[in-house]
C-alpha cells in the first residue's frame, strides 16, 4: 500500500491560539466548583432521598454533541444528573455496604484526579508509590502478615479474582504458561459467599461448575467439617481442590466464617486459604470487631475494601498476600516502554498489578488515616457495630416486626410479616423517607439494613422505623402480635 506523504496526511500546524474546540482551561472549569458543590449539598439537605427518576423524563440530553458547548451549560447538566441520582451519603441511605462521606478522603480523591498520576512506576507516580507502599505494609501488619505484599484494585471482585489467580499458580505452577493441561480445579466457598468467586472462575476458564457451595450453620458461617468432607470427596474422585474462600462479612447477613478452623482444614489438605474481607477486613482496626477475624494471620491472602466500612470514596480495594513475590510471579510482564529501572523494582507497582494504567486510589485512604489515625478509625468501626445492635433492639421492640437474628456485625435482617417487602421499600424511596434494600435469606425475603455510616444518630434509626411502619399500615398491614427472635442464640 502506498504511503501518503506526510504533508498531505496532516494539516499544517498553526502558530495561533488553539481553537475553542481544543481549549478547556482548568481555571475556568474549577471556578464553578464551589457553587456546584454548594447547590448539591443544599439538594441533599432538602431531599436526603431521591425517588426513582423516569429515564424518559431526564432533563439532560445525553447524546454526545457534534460541536463544543459552553462550559457553564455542561456544568448545569452535571448538576442535574447528580441532583437526580441516588443519595448515598445522607443519613437516610441504608441500601449498600457503603455510605456517608468523609471530607478528608473526598478532597484527597479530587486532588488525585487533579494530579492524574498513574500508579505503575515510580517514574510517573513519584511519592504516591511510597504512600501506597506504606498503606499496604500497615494493612498487612494489621492482618498479621509478617512478610506481606499487596496491590490496590478497582474493587473487591477484582481483588478476589487476583487471589484466585495466585492460588491457581501456587497449586499448578505450569498454569500461567501452559494452562491447566487437563487438571480439574475445585474451589470451595460458603453458600452465602459473594457472587464474584463464581464469576471469576468463569472468567479465568476454571469453570463456574468448579465452585462448590459448602453448607453453613444457623448463623451463616461455613461449616469446617462440611468443607473437609467435600475436599476428601473431590480428591477421591480424582479432582484437584486448590482453594477455599472464607467470607469475613457476608453480603446479606454480615456473617464471618471461622477462619482459624478453615485454616486447619486447608493446611491439612494443601489448599490456599483466601479471606474475602471486602466488608469485614476493616474490623482489624477494632479490638471489639477483630475477634470476628480470629486466625486471619494464617490465611494466604485477604481482600479488604476501604470504600466500605472505612468510608473513603469508591473505589479503594486492596488484596494483601502473605507470600512476598507471589504477585510479581503471577502478574509481571516485560515492557521496555514502561519499566525503565530508574528505581528499585519494589517501587514499580505495575509489576504486581492486574492493571497497567491505574488510578491513585491510595491517596484518599492515606488522607483519611492521617486525619483520624488508628484510634479514630477504630472508633468508626465500633460505632457502626453499636448502631447495628441498637437498630436490632429497636426492631425487637416493635411487635409488628420480626428480627431474623442478632446481627453478626453491621447488617441487620428483619421481616415485616404480611407485607410485600419489595413494594414496601419502594414506597420508602418514592416518598423520600429512606433507601434500603431487600434480599433473600434462608429462602425467605428480608429487609437488609446496614450500619456503615458512623454519622447516623439514634433518632435516624427511629425515624426510619417510623416511616417503614407508616407505609406498611398504608398497605393494609395491621399486626400487634410479637414475633419471636429467630436464630438469636444459634
Amino acid at each position: 500500500m502506498a504511503m501518503i506523504p506526510y504533508r498531505e496526511a496532516f494539516a499544517p500546524l498553526s502558530s495561533e491560539r488553539p481553537p475553542s474546540a481544543l481549549s478547556d482551561p482548568f481555571d475556568e472549569a474549577i471556578a464553578v466548583l464551589p457553587t456546584l458543590l454548594g447547590r448539591l449539598r443544599s439538594e441533599e439537605d432538602a431531599r436526603p432521598v431521591v425517588g426513582r427518576v423516569d429515564p424518559e423524563a431526564l432533563e439532560v440530553d445525553l447524546e454526545p454533541p457534534e460541536g463544543p458547548r459552553p462550559w457553564t451549560d455542561v456544568a448545569e447538566d452535571l448538576f442535574r444528573l447528580l441532583r437526580d441520582g441516588p443519595r448515598t451519603t445522607t443519613r437516610a441511605f441504608f441500601n449498600q455496604l457503603f455510605g456517608g462521606r468523609m471530607g478528608s478522603a473526598v478532597v484527597a480523591d479530587m486532588l488525585a484526579s487533579f494530579a492524574n498520576q498513574s500508579m505503575y512506576t515510580y517514574k510517573v507516580a513519584g511519592p504516591q508509590v511510597l504512600v501506597e507502599e506504606a498503606l499496604l505494609a500497615r494493612m498487612g501488619e494489621l492482618a498479621g502478615f509478617t512478610t506481606s505484599e499487596g496491590t490496590f484494585t478497582p474493587g473487591g471482585s477484582l481483588s478476589n479474582l487476583v487471589a484466585i489467580v495466585l492460588a491457581r499458580n501456587a497449586a499448578f505452577p505450569e498454569a500461567r504458561e501452559e494452562g491447566l493441561r487437563g487438571r480439574t480445579p475445585v474451589i470451595y466457598v460458603s453458600e452465602e459467599s459473594h457472587y464474584s468467586i463464581r464469576k471469576s472462575a468463569g472468567i479465568l476458564g476454571l469453570g463456574r461448575s468448579s465452585v462448590r457451595a459448602v453448607s453453613v450453620d444457623a448463623r451463616g458461617r461455613l461449616e469446617p467439617g462440611a468443607l473437609a468432607a467435600a475436599i476428601r470427596a473431590d480428591q477421591a474422585a480424582g479432582l484437584n481442590p486448590f482453594l477455599a474462600v472464607a467470607t469475613a462479612g457476608t453480603t446479606v447477613r454480615g456473617a464471618f466464617d471461622p477462619i482459624d478452623r478453615m485454616s486447619e482444614v486447608c493446611r491439612a489438605a494443601g489448599l490456599w486459604l483466601h479471606v474475602d474481607g471486602a466488608l469485614g477486613g476493616s474490623l482489624l482496626l477494632s479490638r471489639r470487631g477483630r475477634e470476628l477475624l480470629r486466625g486471619i494471620e494464617s490465611a494466604d491472602s485477604l481482600t479488604w475494601d476501604a470504600h466500605k466500612l472505612l468510608g473513603v470514596p469508591l473505589t479503594a480495594s486492596v488484596l494483601l498476600v502473605r507470600h512476598r513475590g507471589a504477585l510479581e510471579a503471577a502478574l509481571a510482564e516485560d515492557a521496555s516502554y514502561l519499566f525503565h529501572d530508574v528505581a528499585p523494582p519494589r517501587l514499580d507497582p505495575g509489576h504486581r498489578s492486574l492493571q497497567c494504567g491505574r488510578r491513585n486510589d491510595a491517596l484518599k485512604l492515606w488522607a483519611a488515616w492521617q486525619r483520624h489515625g488508628d484510634t479514630g478509625l477504630a472508633a468508626r468501626m465500633d460505632r457502626c457495630l453499636g448502631l447495628a445492635q441498637a437498630f436490632a433492639e429497636r426492631v425487637v421492640a416493635r411487635p409488628e416486626l420480626e428480627l431474623i437474628e442478632t446481627p453478626p456485625s453491621t447488617n441487620v435482617c428483619f421481616d415485616v410479616p404480611g407485607v410485600d417487602l419489595g413494594a414496601l421499600v419502594s414506597d420508602l424511596t418514592e416518598a423520600g423517607d429512606a433507601m434500603v434494600g431487600t434480599a433473600e435469606l434462608c429462602g425467605r425475603p428480608v429487609v437488609r439494613w446496614v450500619a456503615v455510616n458512623p454519622d447516623l444518630e439514634l433518632q435516624d434509626l427511629d425515624r426510619f422505623l417510623d416511616a417503614l411502619l407508616r407505609h406498611a399500615r398504608r398497605r393494609g398491614f395491621a399486626s400487634a402480635q410479637p414475633r419471636g427472635l429467630r436464630g438469636a442464640g444459634a
